[in-house]
Parts: structure tokens; sequence; C-alpha cells
């Protein structure tokens, strides 16, 4: 059943890596003026007033868009609550395998930079607030399953 909960907690958590795309994760401004913004698809720069690309990152990109749809895939699976819940767990393993390689990416691109608290873009939180969704859609997948078993248990 589509219309239940969890089909909402899970594409919130989509939704929250998708919006990845938008939101830088890293922005270091330097004090010339112009800064450095790590997103998933690359590293964009200032120079001379207008935002260049200078590095891109494809594997990052299609592993952000492949995470994404795990969650939007396991909403239609909805007659197998088993299935659901493993792929739950999977997406909650690879949002936090994909978080630590962001972590990774950045210090690979910025060097030997101390980051402050002004530094982190909004992507920060987006792979934690999408790990949430999934918890809430678990929560939600597990009460179904116990309804069914109570309601099997009665007949």
């Amino acid at each position: 059943m589509l219309q239940r909960v969890q089909t909402i907690w899970l594409f919130l958590a989509s939704t929250a890596i998708f919006c990845l795309f938008l939101f830088p994760y890293l922005q270091v401004y330097n004090s010339d003026g112009s800064f450095r913004a790590v997103k998933i698809t690359g590293v964009q720069e200032s120079v001379g007033g207008q935002i260049v690309q200078s590095e891109s990152f494809l594997t990052l990109t299609i592993v952000s868009v492949i995470i994404a749809l795990i969650p939007l895939i396991t909403i239609f699976l909805f007659k197998n609550r088993k299935l659901q819940i493993k792929l739950c767990y999977l997406s909650i393993a690879a949002i936090l395998g994909f978080s630590f390689w962001l972590v990774q990416t950045a210090k690979q691109v910025l060097g030997p930079i101390t980051l402050q608290s002004e530094n982190y873009g909004l992507g920060v939180i987006l792979p934690s607030l999408s790990v949430f969704f999934i918890v809430l859609a678990l929560r939600g997948i597990r009460k179904d399953e116990k309804l069914i078993k109570s309601a099997d248990r009665l007949r």
C-alpha cells in the first residue's frame, strides 16, 4: 500500500540525497574574496567573478544517484516487507559509506585546511537526515509487519 507513512519517509530520504546536487557540503572563502565549493558533482571556484567547475567527480555523482534511488525503489516493494527492511538497512549502510567517501574526497581536494563551522554547507547534514528518515520508515514497516502477523494469528 503506497499510502502508508513509510512511503513519505522513504521519499524524503531519497529527496535528501538528491538535494546534494543543489547544495555544497563544504565551502571555503579565501581572503581575496574568492571561494571554493565542494559538491558531489565537483569543485566549483570563483575565478574573475565567474563560477567555474575546476574538478569533476563522476563516480561520486553516479554513486549518489544509485544511493538515492534505493529508497525510491523500496517504496514500490510494499508487498514484500522483509525485502523492504533489508533494503532500508542496505540504504543506511550505503549512506554511511557514502558520507565517509565525501569526507575523504573533501580532505583530498582541500588539503590541510582547518575547517570551521562556517565552512560547512547544507549538504553536510543531508546524508544524516536521510538516514533519520530511513529509520522512521523502518519503524513504519515493522509496525505493518506486526499488524499483519497479529491478523494472521487471529485467522
